[in-house]
């Protein structure tokens, strides 16, 4: 089959076959001087590890918040501005329409400018890798591009602006396929000498030798992908698997009785009441009847999403004012009070004392 009809079937099978795959990340078109080669780019890595959220007590996910510790309040998103430290607590405010100001201008193109030897690119530069797909028509320059890199042992140098954003990157081929790595910027990197390392260390001979010897000993002519397995991320989903299949530390939907039960047995807690009871006694530790401000609006209390059945609330001593908040909150777990983590110490001892 003539070459320009393989290139013609080779690009309809690829592309008929592309559906099958995942999404392209970015798409657009590498030029260098007047060849432009239309390409997508693909994330060459996939996030396998085990990602663990955080909860509370009753299996409720928490939510991340900017917090004022000069006025103790959360701030919403119209609050917050970015700042550029320029001393230790000295900030330069840098407002949104300055960043669009200063933001390079939207492109599509990969601008290759230059080629470098491959091995004057030091791994350290390497952040985040892709693959370049070609797009439709484009596998005959795809090719060739590919192959007179590989041939020539050199990696394209290239500036992208992706969401924004200008990055960095390093056109690598290998075994004819294109490959972008993000790169760090120089000033990102440290060097040997920043950490105090020497240029060079000369080693003894003889002692040289018999380390050669012993790393051929334990050569291997490839690498073994399957040494490379995040153990960790393995022994979690078992342990997880194991919990599952035992129903222990399983957080289930509270059943409707449950609900009822919780409704009915509990009162409200007068949250203004504790408030005003936990300012009073700490204005009079302190002798000022200077306030704190507290702008944090609470939550009504849910019934705890358990597997445990809730258990009959029982009298015992009143909590001490000298008990830190664990120690309460140990108890209000004894007690099984709903809500008990979003509490505050003076919010945990008035439900002890009701309960």
């Amino acid at each position: 089959m003539p070459k320009q009809k393989q290139d013609d079937k080779d690009d309809k099978d690829y592309h008929e076959a592309e559906h099958h795959g995942p999404r392209p990340f970015w798409s657009g078109t590498i030029t260098f001087g007047l060849v432009s080669l239309p390409v997508s780019l693909y994330v060459a890595t996939r996030s396998k590890r085990v990602k663990l959220r955080m909860v509370d007590h009753d299996g409720e996910p928490l939510a991340k918040r900017y917090f004022c510790p000069a006025e103790e309040i959360a701030l919403e998103s119209d609050e917050i501005v970015r700042g550029y430290e320029v001393e230790k607590d000295q900030f330069v405010v840098v407002e949104n329409e300055e960043l669009d100001a200063i933001a390079p201008e939207k492109s599509q193109e990969i601008d290759l400018r230059r080629f470098v030897p491959v091995d004057q690119i030091d791994p350290m530069f390497f952040q985040r890798a892709y693959f370049l797909a070609p797009n439709q028509g484009a596998i005959k320059p795809y090719r060739l591009l590919a192959q007179s890199m590989e041939d020539s042992e050199r990696a394209g140098i290239a500036t992208c602006v992706i969401r924004g954003k200008e990055y960095l990157l390093a056109i690598l081929s290998h075994q004819g396929i294109l490959r972008a790595e993000i790169l760090r910027f120089a000033e990102e990197l440290r060097t040997p000498a920043d950490i105090g390392l020497p240029e060079s260390i000369d080693a003894d001979n003889d002692l040289t030798k018999k380390m050669v010897k012993s790393i051929e000993a334990n050569g291997r002519k490839t690498l073994d992908r399957d040494a490379l397995t995040d153990v960790r991320s393995e022994r979690i989903r078992e342990r997880v698997d194991d919990k599952l299949e035992a129903d222990e530390d399983v957080i289930h939907e509270a059943e409707d009785d449950d609900i009822e039960d919780a409704d009915s047995d509990e009162e409200p807690v007068d949250l203004m009441a504790v408030l005003k009871q936990s300012l009073e006694q700490k204005s009079g530790d302190s002798g000022s009847d200077k306030h704190k401000k507290n702008n944090g609006k609470k939550r009504k209390s849910k019934p705890r999403k358990s597997k445990k059945k809730a258990q009959k609330k029982s009298g015992g001593d009143q909590p001490s004012t000298d008990m830190t908040r664990d120690e309460l909150y140990d108890r209000a777990q004894q007690l099984d009070i709903p809500g008990r983590s979003r509490m505050t110490k003076e919010e945990l001892a008035a439900a002890i004392n009701d309960a």
